[in-house]
């Protein structure tokens, strides 16, 4: 029999379930709450969070020192979803955007790998943090399913990639360039259907590039450059349909360019440079396979083959280098249809024939360069078709013009003038003057007749090379107008004057343009005074005199050429003592001084010299014991020898 006893009992047990469920719905629902407006953190996200931040032992922009408390949500780099609470973003770039300025910060530690804790997370933003060092967690790909992106860049990181970040299949971006990872390249990243951007390069990669690769069919940016990665470029490459850049430059890749690749129909760059890629380049016979490559580059591998005709049915074609490899035959004349062409870099293969005069139809044209080949003369009158052709080099072909065609003055935009080795023949040609020229180099020719006055008109000049020519009598006072001269390369001529003459130019460049001079092997003589004296030259790191008829001392004022890397004084007259000052050239990284009549001691100072890597003092008249100590005692007895009064190491002992 039922009692009122038992029913009440049973109603109040059941009243007492509704309320506990109530309870804990309650408090389940408020939590989540709570998280969601970061009052709290789950907790193997605030785990994961305060391991990654024990493993860093400094951070310079201080974001991490603001995490404090269980509020994970509210600290500075982390995003949260708002309806679960959980962590999806991590964001602290090394380089930190304000209103005004570009900031560099740098974490110095390890990446820890609880940061696989946080399972939620979409987007890990690492990048540019040049301190964080350790792996890439193994487990990645099994513990973080929702990860779109990935940017671990510019960081120290060291070991493989993990083989599990195959397993990533909403992985978009995977950009791990300029690390130190090694290993090979995972086969699995070919599972990788979503991911539009890769980016491995600059890192210590090795094997081949799998064939998976070609299963990456969304995939726009695919840069592997500077590794050490081998064998061939896959076969099926030309599967990757939107492929918008390609660079596998700077690795040691053989065998032939695919011909898939030549089924690109949306590829805008492609880098091949620096590899060893042997065989000929292929293309397609018609005008319908590439017509939206922009950027073509295949520099420095082994390719060999000619350059196919069907390169002038690329008509969207901006950017082509071909440089550094074994290409041969003719420039096809078809290349005059590539009407979009700016930058054209055919140098340093076996090309022959003669320039075709449709280059001239490259109206966009602002690059040239196709030096460094066996091309013949003459010159197609066409180029000066160019107006916007900036930079023109056939430097080192078989050319063998007798003059500079007059037709060069007709290019108003020509800046940069590189005709070295051309068999050129007589004096520099007056037209020069009326060319807005940067840098000018006619070296290795057969000019003869004096450097023009009128050289000084060239006032936006930077670079002037007229090296190993016959040029005769002095240097034109007129050089000291120019204000911006860089380089001065006169090395191996016929000139003559006095060295301080030389030296004048520089006073003119107190705000130390002047960073190159090259005067060796010529005829040179007198003193030189007036080096480094009333604040000149003072930004000159190389200086070669060497090879003239110099004579005197050095004065002390040799000190004041701070920037100085190398100096070579070597084959002349000089003589008396060594300066102490020269041991004030802290930067010197050379200094040559053989085969002149230097007495007295090696100055104390020369230990200074705490880079100098080249030494060489023989055959002077220097006496007494070489100062004991670094870097003197690191160089060879040919650096002393020839000084019949040197003594101590390396030398022999000195006498008591």
């Amino acid at each position: 029999m039922i009692t009122l006893e038992k029913i009440l009992k049973k109603m109040y047990s059941k009243l007492l379930w509704v309320v506990v469920v109530v309870f804990v719905i309650t408090t389940v629902v408020e939590g989540n709450r709570g998280i969601g407006n970061g009052e709290g953190c789950r907790p193997s996200d605030l785990k994961g969070l305060t391991s990654f931040k024990d493993g860093i032992q400094i951070d310079t922009s201080g974001r991490l020192a603001k995490w404090v408390g269980h509020s994970c949500c509210k600290w500075e780099g982390i995003i949260c979803d708002n309806t679960t609470g959980r962590v999806t973003e991590i964001r602290l770039p090394g380089f930190i955007s304000t209103q005004d300025f570009l900031l560099q910060s740098q974490m110095k530690g390890r990446l820890s790998p609880s940061i696989t804790l946080l399972a939620s997370l979409e987007v890990i933003d690492l990048g540019g943090l040049t301190g964080l060092a350790g792996n890439i967690p193994p487990s990645i790909g099994y513990r973080l399913p929702k990860l779109r992106k990935l940017y671990l860049y510019g960081n120290n990181l060291t070991g493989a990639v993990p083989e599990s970040i195959g397993k990533l299949s909403k992985l978009e971006e995977l950009v791990l360039n300029e690390n130190r990872l090694s290993g090979s390249l995972p086969p699995s990243l070919g599972r990788l259907r979503n991911l539009r951007v890769l980016l491995l390069y600059s890192n210590q990669l090795s094997g081949i590039i799998p064939d998976s690769f070609t299963n990456l069919t969304n995939l726009i940016h695919l840069d592997l450059h500077s590794n050490s990665l081998t064998g061939q470029i896959p076969d099926r490459i030309g599967q990757l349909q939107v492929l918008e850049e390609l660079d596998l430059s700077n690795n040691s890749l053989s065998g032939k360019i695919p011909k898939s690749l030549t089924n690109l129909t949306a590829i805008r760059v492609m880098y091949l440079d620096t590899n060893h890629l042997e065989g000929a380049i292929q293309f397609p016979s018609s005008s319908g396979q590439m017509l939206s490559l922009g950027f073509l580059r295949l520099q420095n591998n082994r390719l060999t083959g000619r350059i196919p005709l069907s390169f002038g049915y690329l008509v969207s074609l901006q950017r082509v280098s071909l440089a550094n490899n074994n290409l041969r035959g003719p420039v096809p004349s078809t290349l005059g249809n590539s009407i979009a062409l700016s930058e054209l870099y055919l140098d340093g293969n076996r090309l022959s024939g003669r320039i075709p005069k449709s280059i001239g139809q490259l109206s966009r044209l602002i690059v040239l360069s196709i030096s460094h080949n066996l091309i013949l003369g003459p010159l197609p009158q066409e180029i000066s078709s160019l107006q916007n052709l900036q930079i023109l080099d056939l430097s080192f072909n078989r050319l063998n013009l007798s003059t500079i065609p007059p037709w060069l003055a007709e290019l108003p935009s020509l800046s940069r003038l590189f005709l070295a080795g051309c068999g050129i023949q007589g004096k520099i040609p007056e037209f020069l003057r009326t060319t807005p020229i940067q840098e000018l180099d006619l070296s290795a020719n057969h000019l003869t007749g004096s450097i023009p006055a009128w050289i000084g008109s060239l006032t936006q000049l930077y670079s002037l090379n007229l090296s190993k020519n016959s040029l005769v009598s002095n240097i034109p006072d007129s050089v000291t107008s120019l204000h911006d001269l860089g380089v001065l390369d006169l090395h191996s001529n016929k000139l003559t004057g006095t060295i301080n003459q030389v030296f004048q130019i520089g006073q003119r460049f107190s705000d130390g343009s002047l960073t190159y001079i090259d005067l060796s092997d010529n005829s040179f003589s007198g003193g030189i005074e007036q080096i480094g004296g009333n604040g000149a030259q003072l930004g000159i790191q190389f200086l070669n005199i060497s090879h003239n008829f110099l004579e005197g001392g050095l004065p002390t004022s040799i000190g004041g050429l701070k920037s100085m890397r190398s100096l070579d004084l070597s084959y002349n007259k000089l003589g008396f003592n060594l300066p102490e000052a020269l041991g004030d050239l802290s930067l010197l990284e050379t200094l040559k001084l053989q085969k002149n009549h230097f007495s007295g001691n090696i100055p104390n100072g020369f230990l200074k010299l705490r880079k100098l890597k080249e030494l060489d003092l023989s055959h002077n008249l220097l006496v007494g014991e070489i100062p004991l100590g670094k870097p003197l005692s690191d160089f060879p007895e040919s650096s002393y020898s020839g000084n019949n009064g040197l003594c101590g190491k390396p030398l022999t002992p000195c006498k008591l």
